[in-house]
């Protein structure tokens, strides 16, 4: 059985977005989050709030795309009005970023979400990605967590052996 998606709540305001993951982020919401918060960057966004009060677990693939991500992100300059932030992670969350070499990419605070006026709901309809698509983003996910941190490669190499030939498979047999 595959397990659910978290659901994602996406409030934009002037250059500022905040997105709230609820449930547990997993390779299945991680195509969604990446391509969400790609789309976002690009129509200009640049301080992205993530608030994981309500997110109770991540796992590696989501990890590696959120990581993707903050790397993308860190070369902004630095100031109150760009990077991410990661609003309210629960105390297991903080220690896999942490682990995985990759919490410095990342503000991290507790409290209240700041929502600035003018700051409004979207609707973010989840799609619904190819096999191909999700194991594309598997593979890039757990690449990423190993070029951050040599420390990584042992816990990802045969995950990603295997990801690029699943890949290698579901493209031969187009």
């Amino acid at each position: 059985m595959t397990p659910p998606s978290a659901k994602m709540c996406v409030m934009v305001g002037d250059r500022f977005c905040c997105i709230k993951i609820a449930g547990r982020a997993n390779f299945n919401s991680s195509f969604d989050f990446k391509k969400l918060t790609t789309e976002l960057h690009s129509r200009g966004f640049n301080y992205f709030i993530l608030d994981l009060s309500e997110c109770v677990l991540m796992d590696s693939t989501f990890l590696g795309v959120l990581t993707g991500f903050g790397l993308q992100m860190n070369p902004q300059p630095t100031g109150a009005n760009s990077g991410i932030e990661l609003l309210n992670p629960n105390a297991r969350i903080t220690e896999l970023l942490e682990n995985l070499g990759v919490l410095h990419l990342f503000k991290v605070n507790q409290g209240a979400a700041p929502v600035p006026a003018g700051t409004a709901a979207v609707d973010h309809t989840p799609s619904c990605p190819t096999h191909q698509e999700v194991t594309q983003t598997c593979l890039e996910a757990h690449r990423t967590l190993m070029a951050i941190n040599p420390d990584n490669v042992p816990r990802f190499k045969d995950v990603t052996q295997f990801l690029a030939e699943d890949l290698k498979k579901i493209k031969a047999a187009q």
